[in-house]
């Protein structure tokens, strides 16, 4: 299996500042580099600037093809098809019907997991690591994921004071 790590010159955070404590919930103010292009068949109907970020893929592929609008519309992890396909940050996020692919064209940083994709547990430790899609958890409307299940129960420990660490971490533990 090919695992590739996506980065660009400018890294971002991607909907995240740090946390003032535990409690609050991490906020939308992003310093961005815009991206006009759209290599998607999908139109950005509203020409929407996206803030350049690295994201986690195997073989270019985002969440290891999970659609990530279905975490928020299902409540669970879908396999994505390769029909329906969308090209974004660098790498390929695939869905499950062509409904969540134009949801996800039409605001992605709603949908896309926090810390790039790599594991949220991980990050708050100060270094990256590859997920499971099926370990998630949505937080204040927010994509998390985790290496393993086992590795979820730790973060669920502590899901405020680990997104805070998180946040303060992120974007630098990919310089590492």
């Amino acid at each position: 299996m090919k695992i590739t790590y996506l980065t660009f010159a400018s890294i971002v955070l991607l909907g995240l500042t740090a946390c003032n404590n535990a409690n609050t919930t991490p906020s939308a103010n992003v310093e961005s580099q815009t991206q006009q292009s759209n290599p998607s068949p999908v139109a950005n109907p509203a020409n929407k600037p996206t803030t350049l970020v690295s994201f986690y893929a195997e073989d270019g592929v985002a969440i290891k093809g999970t659609d990530p609008v279905a975490y928020f519309t299902q409540g669970q992890p879908l396999s994505g098809r390769a029909d329906f396909e969308y090209e974004w940050q660098g790498v390929t996020w695939r869905f499950a019907s062509a409904e969540n692919r134009d949801l996800f064209a039409n605001n992605p940083e709603q949908y896309a997991p926090q810390y790039g994709g790599y594991c949220a547990w991980a990050v708050s430790q100060g270094y990256t690591a590859p997920i499971d899609p099926n370990a998630w958890k949505i937080v204040d409307g927010k994509l998390y994921l985790n290496f393993n299940r086992r590795i979820q129960q730790r973060w669920e420990k502590d899901v405020p004071g680990h997104i805070a660490q998180a946040n303060q971490n992120w974007p630098q533990v990919l310089e590492e």
